[in-house]
């Protein structure tokens, strides 16, 4: 048996830089926990509770939590609905797939007059008939039932059978009880049947049994269930376990030291090769603080580690590292990356020299040389060709 205690509680609230006494959102989901204790002590600020997917059977120890405006307990034991009564600000209530049989026991949310929305789907008081005219003229507060809305039409055509509904769920509810007490007898006698067929086995071998046999549904089995998973987590090897469970290393670079391309984080990202730059666009995520994220730009590759997962892109040309720039937008959180190239292609460094010099000349006071292309050249007769063609036989290398 899971206990809430207050080391768990610190656990889940992180977020609150680890006060429980101001906390207004606590999720204690997928814990094992069977008894609802101490959150109406620890936590009195509360407006937020998540308790879904454990082994809960009574709903308990909460009046204390004035604030609480949304409740959820779906995926658990729960019975009967009942202890919500002080809860003055309850306005959501959330009671999914439980197996809640006395349905008449909603009647004790008459008094919670903000309560709106209310979910029982997947109980078992769900199959009665009248069961959805029954709920909205015993709870008139309700604005939605099961994640559909309740109009004043539908309450006031409903309200013309409500005590015809009410005495058949009640019939209806005594057959369920006494449906229930049979079961829990059979289910008690299936469970010892297979403890003496199992004793002589391993773990192992119990556990596999256990998934392969028949099973009623019923608060007993889940919570059967839930032994055997929690066993087999046990032997699972856990994150921190250095010796079992090794995270791959990524390999970065070849043997003959060129850089590989790889995107663990598995972020999109833009590339744009330009003549004179690199710019690489990264789409990082917007919400994701600075201080994770790290750049390294180095000649022929640039890598960025985002929350410990490499991002590494080789580069074909040589990059200049000391005037590289990343940026990162406010807006969209994503990172740009611009790296000048060291050689850049098709560009002419003496273009910039070559108008300097001819603007010089342009710019040159009269009396001086001015020298300024006239005409076209005909380069194609600078080498005369034919027969009348003068050829100098002393600039002739000898044939060897």
């Amino acid at each position: 048996m899971v206990r809430i205690t207050e080391q768990l509680i610190r656990k889940r609230s992180e977020h609150n830089e680890l006060i429980i006494s101001t906390l207004e959102e606590l999720s204690l989901h997928q814990e094992d926990i069977e008894q609802i204790e101490h959150i109406g002590n620890w936590c009195r600020d509360l407006k937020i509770l998540l308790l879904q997917s454990n082994l809960i059977s009574k709903i308990e120890n909460l009046q204390k939590l004035k604030k609480l405006q949304y409740l959820n307990l779906a995926l658990n034991n729960i019975e009967r609905v009942e202890n919500l009564e002080r809860l003055e600000s309850l306005n959501k209530l959330d009671l999914t797939l439980n197996f809640i049989g006395e349905l008449t026991s909603i009647e004790s949310l008459r008094d919670n007059y903000h309560l709106k929305d209310l979910y029982l789907t997947g109980n078992p008081c769900t199959d009665y008939p009248g069961y959805r005219d029954y709920v909205m003229c015993a709870l008139p507060q309700l604005e939605t039932l099961d994640g559909v809305e309740v109009t004043r039409t539908d309450r006031l055509k409903a309200m013309k059978d409500f005590k015809f509904n009410r005495d058949r769920i009640i019939q209806l509810e005594l057959a369920h009880r006494i449906e229930r007490d049979e079961q829990k007898i059979r289910v008690a006698e299936s469970l010892r049947e297979q403890e003496e067929r199992v004793k002589d086995l391993d773990e192992e071998e119990q556990s596999a049994q256990f998934w392969q046999q028949k099973s009623e549904h019923c608060p007993e089995t889940r919570i059967q269930m839930a032994k055997y998973s929690s066993k087999a987590r046990e032997k699972q090897p856990t994150s921190t376990d250095s010796e079992t469970v090794k995270r791959r290393k990524p390999i970065l670079f070849a043997e003959c030291g060129r850089p590989y391309s790889l995107n663990e984080p598995k972020i999109k990202f833009d590339f744009v090769d330009e003549d004179d730059r690199y710019e690489l666009n990264l789409h990082v995520y917007k919400y994701l603080d600075t201080s994770y994220i790290e750049v390294d730009a180095q000649p022929n590759y640039i890598r960025a580690t985002i929350k410990g997962r490499i991002f590494q892109l080789a580069l074909k040309d040589e990059i200049k590292t000391d005037t590289s720039t990343c940026k990162r937008s406010t807006t969209t959180g994503h990172m740009l990356i611009v790296m000048p190239k060291l050689n850049p292609h098709n560009i002419d460094f003496n273009l910039a020299r070559k108008s300097a010099c001819l603007d010089k000349l342009s710019n040159a006071p009269k009396g001086k040389s001015q020298h300024k292309l006239k005409g076209i050249v005909d380069y194609k007769n600078i080498v005369k060709h034919g027969n009348n063609a003068e050829v100098d036989e002393d600039e002739i290398p000898p044939l060897i």
